[in-house]
């Protein structure tokens, strides 16, 4: 059980004292939330589990690609495969064991990012993070020339239509070496690494580019790993394009693109509108198998409407993530940059600087190569307490007024979010108990006065710019 982690971090908030009901703690669900702490090293990844993202309840750690990768200083490097030794820039094979038994200790399981798509995408031979050698289509000790594709399709081999289903699967994306994904020889050198990677503890992986390889090739790597390994398929959902993630849904989980962008342009214009509440959403893969986001390593870099960078909303866009009953939540934790590029803080080496999250909220000004340290804002830690509460509680049509909005899930907690420039009164229809609740998004201790239940309504007042929420457990004495 990981509600203890919750608890502790319910009672740093100063919430605990005030929240007791007199009729005991409600039943928390086990924690589902995952975080993706973006190119951060083992060492500090475990320091984090333990410290902070274990504490505020987090359920799993999504890392970044753990396998040797050419070198440079750009985050990219990190998605160029040279080898699948544990050794990069970000720590060496003990290092990320290490990390996963800290981790787990902590109550928190570890997906890592796994690059099984393509190999590198340098044209002249180099040599890698480890020292291995390397060319294009030759990487010693694993693949050669026929263990990829070669389209021929276009040009130079790369994507051009992605209309072309044949060519989004064979080609090659921005130069990088496409591996034959249905060749025997090459599933089984794949599915070796991700066995590796298992001994060492990780509870599964991200498939990074998962698109770009057919359905039936993902399908038949990850279905010879064992029972109970998670699976999160990168699909990136295109308008009117051929390959879509619902074709990846029966060998895991799939990262829902639409989500995000649908979420982003409610904030940006105040007007809010309910998702279709029945069991399944249009243009959406079905709920069980769907992992939401509000941005993510790449998207901040490109589509992406909400990022840190825009501070209280980027906090109000999660809030509203983590109160939905549809999906399962990743928080996004990385680093400022102004040049998309820009890879981590690194020392001389080129070794990624080693770092620790502090008290942080999203207000605080991020200079590039700062950590965001979103798993420390108070509004998500909060958060993550009320959506344990509430479990599997359905969610009830929401209510706007001016620039706020708000819904209950059905009589375990309310949420309430105002992106407008005034404070706004939003009265949202409630089965919670009648009495003064706390709210958990506040970072101060609750005086029993921001949320009032009454004859089946709560009366939230919502700051400017601000989320108010509140559940069974922050009802005030």
């Amino acid at each position: 059980m990981r509600v203890p982690f919750a608890l502790v971090a319910l009672a740093a908030t100063g919430l605990l004292a005030t929240a007791c009901t007199g009729q005991g703690e409600p039943e928390r669900a086990a924690p589902d939330v995952g975080i993706q702490l973006f190119q951060l090293p083992w060492v500090s990844i475990a320091d984090e589990c333990e410290q902070n993202i274990g504490p505020a309840g987090f359920s799993w750690v999504l890392t970044s690609p753990p396998q040797e990768h050419i070198v440079g200083d750009e985050w990219w490097v990190s998605y160029q495969p040279v080898s699948h030794q544990i050794e990069s820039r970000l720590g060496t094979r003990d290092e990320f064991a290490d990390m996963v038994q800290r981790c787990g200790d902590a109550g928190v399981d570890v997906i890592a990012d796994a690059v099984i798509n393509h190999m590198t995408g340098q044209d002249a031979p180099g040599v890698g993070w480890a020292g291995s050698s390397y060319e294009h289509y030759s990487y010693p000790g694993s693949f050669e020339f026929d263990d990829f594709h070669h389209c021929g399709l276009t040009p130079y081999d790369d994507i051009v239509d992605y209309g072309s289903r044949e060519q989004v699967q064979t080609c090659e994306l921005v130069n990088l070496a496409d591996l034959d994904t249905s060749a025997p020889a090459v599933r089984a050198r794949l599915g070796a690494y991700l066995d590796d990677l298992l001994s060492l503890g990780v509870a599964g992986f991200r498939i990074d580019a998962a698109k770009h390889m057919a359905a039936d090739d993902v399908a038949a790597i990850v279905g010879r790993l064992p029972e109970g390994t998670r699976i999160l398929n990168e699909v990136i959902r295109g308008p009117l394009e051929p390959i879509q993630p619902e074709e990846y849904t029966g060998s895991g989980e799939v990262f829902e693109f639409s989500y995000a962008r649908d979420l982003a342009p409610q904030f940006e214009s105040g007007l809010f509108s309910d998702p279709d509440l029945s069991d399944e959403r249009p243009m959406h893969v079905p709920a069980d198998r769907a992992i939401v986001f509000v941005d993510n390593h790449d998207t901040e870099r490109g589509e992406a409407g909400l990022t840190y960078r825009d501070g209280d909303l980027y906090l109000l866009a999660n809030v509203l993530m983590l109160a939905d009953d549809y999906g399962t939540p990743v928080v996004y934790s990385g680093y400022a940059f102004s040049d998309r590029d820009a890879g981590p803080p690194a020392e001389s080496d080129g070794t990624v600087t080693d770092s620790t999250c502090g008290a942080a909220s999203a207000g605080d000004l991020v200079t590039d190569g700062e950590r965001t340290c979103v798993q420390t804002w108070p509004g998500i830690v909060g958060m993550l307490d009320w959506r344990a509460v509430v479990g599997d509680a359905p969610r009830m049509p929401g209510v706007s007024a001016g620039d706020a909005y708000g819904f209950e899930r059905d009589g375990r907690g309310v949420v309430a979010v105002n992106v407008g420039d005034e404070e706004i009164v939003l009265e949202i229809p409630t089965a919670l108990p009648s009495g003064d609740y706390c709210d958990v998004v506040a970072a101060s201790a609750c005086d029993g006065a921001d949320i009032t239940v009454a004859d089946g309504v709560a009366s939230v007042t919502v700051p400017p710019r601000a989320a108010v929420a509140a559940h069974l457990g922050s009802r005030v004495p």
